[in-house]
């Protein structure tokens, strides 16, 4: 490194101005770190920041700055998948090519200048690219590198079991044996789980004797400080900050925006939080309207949890709406009951219990949840439905995701804001009941009804327009049937 070649915050403060561009005293701050670290001989660090406070850009102009300083340097970028280490690959030779500090840079053969990796002009003759992509399953085995940057490798689709984080931690121990000796680790992140691999603290219930990153030197930034002011006051006031935690919730705002891992098990559900009214259903098909105590509803979901409910789980039915206001109204919540007197088979009395529900509600889809048994239903409900004539659709669901994770979450924004109304008849129901005694990891407890309206209100769709349809009872949406191929996420 000569003294001649400028430092990070200026390399990075010019090439904001050619983007027309500020710099932020937020991006200041965290350049500053990152460059006393390196030249400090830190090796091992961790920046956390709030979502969208620009910290994986950052990474990768730091990225580029470093091979301005060293072109000897071999940069890994490690992140969830592919297509994210690639971006950022693809950014700092954006960088390169057009910072006029490191345009001398460029190779002139193209086979170096590649999507997922490059290589700058440099004296030595090295096998491993200058920058190389790679997502957090690939195998590195062979690859050598200086500087490992993992960015974002911690996310739902790697943390969201025991197994996948069991699994992460893993991998990422793997990186030992590619970084050179002397060389230097960078995590770039925010907190997906409790039991996340930027903890704090070790995690005693998973036999840890020390955090996953204990002798990393961190940097955690929160979107507000400890007087409760803005990180980026520019971009993100406090008005709007309000309006992050209102949209996502108190767990997800203080995992993703404040950086402290939310243990799940300390989850509750305030029944107190409801809003109870009485008012009834109405549709008028001359101007295909579909109104609920007056208000009128721009879009619905059914959701049907089946079981075999011989002492068992409970089979239970929910249909959540949502007005032009984006409030939601749980109108219909059925805990379905077998006639033993009947000569039908049980799930024909349930298909038939649930497809009277679509047509009393007016329900363009029911969703059902076909897990284990579960997968004999929807074909069943769909003859169900065409024998009353309908114009609702089937969608079968496979839940991936742990019950208790997706209750919190599907709850935890509407009930904060207060914006989940629920009728009357909802209390001569369990499902009060369910939520006052409900708790994550409890033996015993019934969720049932829970777990129905959970996967109600987590299929809100983006507002869509009310399409009439020759005056069927299509108030929004399409009634044709289909399968869906995607796992939903709440």
């Amino acid at each position: 490194m000569t003294g001649s070649k400028k430092d990070f915050k200026n390399f990075l403060t010019e090439w904001n101005g050619r983007q027309n561009q500020s710099t932020p005293d937020l991006h200041i701050k965290i350049a500053e770190w990152l460059e006393r670290s390196w030249r400090g001989g830190k090796a091992r660090l961790l920046l956390m920041a709030f979502r969208s406070s620009g910290k994986s850009t950052l990474a990768g102009i730091f990225s580029a700055w470093l091979l301005y300083i060293n072109p000897a340097l071999r940069i890994l970028v490690l992140a969830a998948d592919l297509a994210l280490a690639k971006k950022m690959v693809r950014n700092v030779k954006k960088i390169i090519e057009r910072h006029p500090l490191t345009a001398h840079l460029k190779p002139d053969k193209p086979d170096q200048w590649a999507g997922d990796r490059f290589t700058v002009r440099r004296d030595m003759e090295l096998r491993d690219p200058s920058m190389l992509a790679r997502g957090i399953t690939s195998n590195i085995t062979g690859s050598r590198a200086d500087i490992i940057i993992c960015d974002d490798v911690e996310v739902p689709g790697t943390c969201n079991s025991a197994e996948k984080r069991e699994d992460l931690r893993e991998r990422l121990m793997e990186i030992d044996y590619v970084l050179v000796p002397g060389g230097t680790q960078i995590y770039v992140g925010t907190p997906h789980n409790y039991h996340s691999i930027y903890a704090e603290m070790p995690r005693e219930e998973l036999g840890e004797e020390q955090a996953f990153l204990q002798d990393f030197e961190r940097l955690v930034i929160p979107v507000v400080d400890e007087d409760e002011q803005s990180a980026w006051p520019e971009r993100f006031s406090l008005e709007e900050i309000e309006r992050i935690k209102l949209r996502s919730g108190p767990n997800k705002f203080a995992s993703q925006m404040l950086l402290r891992p939310v243990n799940i098990a300390d989850g509750r559900l305030d029944p107190s939080a409801l809003q109870f009214y009485g008012g009834d259903i109405s549709y008028c098909k001359e101007i295909n309207r579909l109104e609920i105590d007056g208000k009128k509803m721009i879009s619905a979901h059914g959701y049907w949890d089946p079981a075999f409910g011989r002492g068992g789980d409970a089979s239970v039915f929910a249909a959540v709406f949502t007005d032009e206001d984006g409030r939601y109204y749980l109108h219909g919540l059925k805990y379905l009951e077998l006639d033993n007197h009947s000569d039908d088979t049980e799930v024909t009395q349930q298909c038939r219990d649930v497809a009277f529900q679509a047509q009393l509600l007016y329900l363009p889809s029911v969703t059902v949840e076909d897990n284990g048994l579960g997968k004999t239903f929807p074909g069943f409900l769909r003859e169900a439905i065409a024998k009353l004539g309908i114009p609702c659709s089937v969608v079968p669901k496979t839940n991936k995701r742990n019950k208790n994770e997706r209750i919190l979450e599907a709850f935890d924004v509407v009930l904060s804001a207060r914006m989940l109304h629920v009728h009357e008849s909802v209390k001569d129901t369990p499902f009060l009941s369910e939520m006052a005694e409900w708790k994550p990891g409890k033996k015993h407890g019934r969720d049932d009804g829970l777990d129905a309206v959970a996967g109600a209100i987590a299929l809100e769709p983006a507002v869509s327009r009310v399409f009439p349809k020759r005056g069927s009872r299509i108030w929004m949406g399409s009634g044709k049937q289909h399968k869906a191929k995607t796992e939903f996420k709440v």
